[in-house]
């Protein structure tokens, strides 16, 4: 966007508009005491040519997942995203269309909203999706208040291996509500313990909560936990935050969950120093006035052409507040079209290959630091991009030798729960060549 300054008579044209001597007097409210004195200590102002030349030195110094070897995951991962995508969503007619408030003149952007629900949908088996949610935390948080609003139950069983951000989101959305969130514990193998939630399940818990890739990477059993919560008539809620997975993995549809919400941000949309995010949030057909967020549908006009109108819109700005599922904005417009755009140019197939190529990534890279000495494999469950390994010393100490190698060696997970202690969550995707993850099991064995 380009820099309009105004001179210093347009200064005092408005000024003098809105009743000021000059635009000083508008900070009046702000204490004296509180006021800065004096001038700014900053450098004089450059030539355009010269202060170009001045931020390209800074930038060099940046040091991001492209420029060091990362194998950082836990919610955040790092995939290539094709130059398509940003030049579409870069288009102003997509990127100042924020909400589509007026149907008639919002098409284009209500299209690629359509689009996107219909590919999740297809994606998680369900029925339908939303037009999107903040983020994955936010999504999560939404459907177990969309299952106790279902069920007039006030108790969750909410596994301790959801990643333990969005387990905080959760609590924080909760405060003010009556309720009651049960912890299922995690069993050796890194799975839910089942005998657990078998033995904790009544006509009391309004939903069992379970995230596969759970956040030790470990492909979690859907289908028996889905059974046995319908018997008490519990919803199942499904979540997941490595949204490529769902290239490889069975659709939660069919593993019988009720709700599906995860973290979208891998199809298409840049790390972004951590946002914004994309919210995934799916259901089935009869719980859909429950569904928190917008849907748009596909119609016909008056004179039978193609159209598309917001058919549900459940925030308090439309309907009463008491009434209302929502009452944060629940449509990253902008996200979901970047998704769009990425799905549409993968396809399928395209999809399915790219979680193929992450799986096998991951795996070579943990049969490689598994014959370390000192480095154990500790959960023996299945996994997908990302897996925990148990090191000889604490990951304060090896992960600062790595990054002097400049080596992201992966997440410090000793706090995430007891059991933990020397654990190191190790992620791999597309971008980790086998030049990568050699360099960085040889830069392993020498920082032990």
């Amino acid at each position: 966007m380009r820099y309009l300054p105004h001179t210093a008579e347009e200064i005092q044209k408005m000024s003098e508009a809105i009743g000021v001597k000059s635009p000083e007097e508008l900070f009046h409210v702000i204490p004296d005491n509180l006021r800065f004195k004096g001038k700014l200590d900053l450098p004089l102002p450059l030539p355009e040519i010269d202060l170009i030349r001045h931020l390209k030195e800074l930038g060099r110094k940046n040091e991001t997942v492209d420029s060091l070897n990362s194998f950082l995951g836990g919610g955040a991962y790092h995939h290539y995203i094709p130059v398509a995508v940003s030049a579409i969503t870069s288009r102003g007619e997509f990127a100042t269309s924020y909400t589509p408030y007026q149907a008639e003149i919002s098409q284009g952007t209500l299209q690629a909203i359509f689009e996107f629900q219909t590919m999740i949908a297809s994606l998680t088996g369900m029925d339908l999706a939303n037009a999107g949610n903040y983020d994955g935390a936010s999504a999560l948080a939404e459907a177990v208040l969309m299952s106790m609003r279902l069920t007039k139950r006030k108790k969750i069983l909410i596994a301790d291996s959801i990643h333990p951000e969005y387990r905080q989101v959760i609590q924080t959305y909760l405060t003010n509500i009556p309720h009651e969130l049960i912890s299922i514990p995690w069993k050796e193998n890194g799975r839910v313990d089942f005998s657990f939630i078998q033995s904790r399940l009544s006509e009391e818990i309004a939903a069992v909560c379970v995230q596969s890739p759970n956040a030790f990477g470990v492909i979690e059993d859907i289908q028996p936990i889905s059974d046995l919560a319908r018997v008490s008539g519990a919803l199942m809620v499904a979540s997941f935050t490595e949204a490529i997975s769902l290239g490889m993995l069975r659709p939660f549809g069919e593993l019988g969950a009720d709700i599906v919400v995860g973290e979208g941000a891998s199809f298409g949309n840049f790390l972004n120093l951590g946002g914004p995010y994309l919210g995934i949030f799916a259901t089935k057909q009869e719980d859909v006035r429950q569904m928190p967020g917008r849907l748009v549908g596909e119609t016909v006009d008056i004179d039978g052409k193609r159209g598309y109108v917001l058919v549900l819109s459940t925030r308090e700005q439309h309907i009463r507040r008491e009434k209302a599922t929502s009452n944060i904005c629940t449509n990253q417009a902008l996200c979901a079209l970047a998704t769009t755009v990425y799905l549409s140019l993968l396809g399928p197939q395209g999809l399915k290959n790219l979680a193929q190529i992450n799986y096998t990534h991951a795996h070579y890279l943990r049969e490689g630091l598994s014959k370390i000495p000192g480095i154990h494999r500790k959960f023996s469950s299945p996994h997908f991009n990302e897996f925990v390994i148990e090191l000889p010393d604490s990951p304060t100490k090896i992960l600062p030798r790595l990054r002097q190698k400049k080596i992201l060696g992966g997440i410090n997970i000793e706090n995430w729960g007891k059991g933990l202690e020397r654990c190191l969550l190790v992620c791999a995707t597309e971008m980790n060549s086998k030049e990568h993850i050699e360099e960085y099991i040889q830069a392993m064995k020498e920082v032990l």
